[in-house]
């Protein structure tokens, strides 16, 4: 098959423990429609204003107190904290500031409703699921779920799972510390998907727990899939908490990088305010997003074991063979800049609540001959690395 349009959006996936719902089995076309109609009414709250986007998204500007993260039972009571107590020491250093601006303010992005209007105060902006997205998962339950051990594991990698789990990675990662945050500098791409049950995105992880059962997980960056694949995650889980009025998760961003053109990157960066707790999150240099209360979760309520960064695909295997499905810009990091995608400054946060390179930075990836990672350290990028591949090749069947 040839390669499907798709679209970029930032995502957000906010797992506080993997909970596996079994696929329901078929019923009849009158308790679908039901069922769906009650999950889009669950999911599309009353909207105080509406914008049709270029792309044929509608954001819906719901009330921030009537937001999905308040059908949490946890979250029912709860006061909006409309600000984190703290920022991690060092993001605002004006030597470090000056220097992140600096490259970022000439490749600005933007996400395409910006185009049409804003979203008033008091109001957060949520992409509007659409009936279609919901049939195209295996059940309504299913929608808008990550579907389990699709994160990487290199502990305990086995060649023999990378088919059975479908989803491949090339990854940078840290863990033997204690973790209060993450944050990096993600090129933007739109890699081609061969098959509509695909996806290929570009994040970070923060981990606690154990990759079993038991695993706490908070996952951000940027997703390409035609919304075909996943939905998005976003605010469909409720738990996590948006203040912010000017973007809009799984809403597609623009413009996205071309090869051997102009590069296009965002950074994202999640903390836990030392003071209430909650893990916060913020986008670029200005906009914080919103938060997850830490009282949903278990290990993460104290601090992460493990950050990763990087990308991951799905694999589905057309034809018995590897997918074509890129990663990163589809093409392999010994390429380089404006050719291999990258995450540059790579940072933790630690539990003194500073930003800082980390030590002890590994690799991983199932099969480097679909998907590679190579990384590297200067003085503008700092921690750095390139990433991806483009899946199926003469080197990759």
């Amino acid at each position: 098959m040839g390669a499907h349009s798709s679209s970029v959006a930032i995502v957000l996936i906010c797992s506080w423990l993997w909970i596996v719902g079994a696929a329901t089995a078929p019923t009849g076309d009158l308790r679908q429609r039901l069922a769906v109609r009650k999950h889009l009414r669950r999911l599309n709250k009353p909207a105080v204003k509406s914008l049709k986007s270029p792309d044929g998204d509608i954001i819906d500007c719901v009330n921030i107190a009537h937001q999905p993260a308040f059908d949490h039972p946890f979250l029912r009571n709860h006061t909006i904290q409309l600000r984190p107590a703290f920022h991690p020491e060092g993001l605002y250093d004006k030597n470090n500031l000056a220097s992140e601006l600096s490259k970022e303010k000439p490749n600005s992005l933007t996400q395409l409703w910006h185009q049409i209007g804003r979203c008033p105060e008091g109001t957060i902006p949520i992409r509007r699921t659409r009936k279609e997205e919901v049939l195209r998962t295996s059940s309504v339950k299913r929608h808008g779920r990550k579907k389990r051990r699709t994160i990487p594991s290199p502990r305990f990698a086995d060649p023999d799972l990378i088919n059975e789990s479908g989803h491949q990675h090339a990854i940078a990662y840290v863990e033997g510390d204690k973790y209060y945050g993450a944050k990096a500098i993600i090129n933007v791409w739109e890699p081609n998907i061969q098959q509509t049950n695909e996806f290929s995105l570009s994040q970070l992880w923060i981990l606690g727990g154990s990759f079993g059962q038991d695993l706490n997980s908070i996952e951000a960056g940027w997703l390409s899939d035609s919304y075909e694949a996943t939905g998005c995650y976003n605010l469909l889980c409720s738990g996590f908490i948006q203040i912010s009025s000017e973007i809009a998760m799984g809403a597609t961003i623009s413009p996205v990088s071309k090869y051997g053109r102009s590069q296009y990157d965002i950074s994202i960066l999640v903390w836990k305010d030392p003071k209430e707790g909650n893990w916060w999150m913020q986008f670029g240099s200005d906009y914080v997003m919103g938060y997850w209360p830490s009282f949903l979760f278990s290990y993460l309520a104290d601090s992460a074991s493990m950050v990763e960064w990087g990308g991951e695909v799905v694999n589905s295997e057309p034809d018995g063979r590897h997918t074509s499905t890129e990663m990163g810009s589809g093409h392999f990091p010994e390429e380089g800049f404006g050719k291999a995608s990258y995450f540059r400054n790579i940072q933790i946060v630690d539990e003194s609540n500073n930003l800082k390179s980390p030590k002890g930075i590994d690799l991983f990836t199932e099969q480097s001959n679909c998907y590679d990672v190579q990384n590297g350290n200067n003085g503008d990028w700092g921690s750095y690395f390139f990433f991806g591949g483009p899946g199926r090749s003469p080197s990759c069947q």
